[in-house]
């Protein structure tokens, strides 16, 4: 468990994350879209996502620094996560292929924080490293570093919201 950890911020935020522009977006790596798809999985395999293009949540910063001071990152993106009923993103390892060329990094020196903005509902889950994860608290997160194998689905009725925030070790 050396590579991820579950841990709490207090929340300090509001709904003001169900109120973003959210867009679909493909996912990026083709093969693992091939290799679902070949075990049975159907397309879509994304939700929807309100990243740092458009305007975010009044609290966004406020969480940047929270994390860049606990995890000391380096260049934090964000980006607002709302998965539909019937969303299944089977495992799979993050490439950060557009961050790692924008900053020149290795995939190890990535760091991943994904933030429950909403309490645990029926039929919401998540999964890294062979671990599920349910029944989470607002304010819970999963941090990992790299390419931690992970997955998401929304098998339940209501939407479910997560914050994703990515950084780097300093070089």
């Amino acid at each position: 468990m050396a590579n991820w950890h579950i841990d709490k911020i207090e929340p300090s935020w509001d709904n003001d994350h169900q109120l973003l522009n959210y867009e679909a977006e493909n996912f990026n790596n083709p093969d693992d879209i091939i290799n679902w798809e070949r075990k049975g999985y159907k397309q879509p395999f994304v939700g929807e996502l309100c990243d740092m293009r458009k305007p975010q949540a009044w609290y966004t910063d406020e969480m940047v620094e929270y994390f860049k001071n606990k995890y000391s990152l380096e260049n934090v993106g964000t980006s607002f996560y709302r998965m539909s009923t019937g969303i299944i993103l089977p495992n799979h390892r993050d490439t950060y292929k557009k961050y790692r060329e924008l900053f020149g990094v290795s995939v190890h020196q990535i760091q991943r924080i994904i933030v429950f903005l909403e309490n645990w509902r029926s039929g919401h889950y998540f999964e890294i490293e062979g671990t599920p994860i349910v029944d989470w608290q607002a304010g819970d997160y999963v941090w990992w570093r790299g390419d931690a194998e992970h997955m998401a689905a929304n098998l339940g009725t209501e939407y479910r919201y997560t914050l994703q925030i990515t950084g780097h070790d300093g070089l």
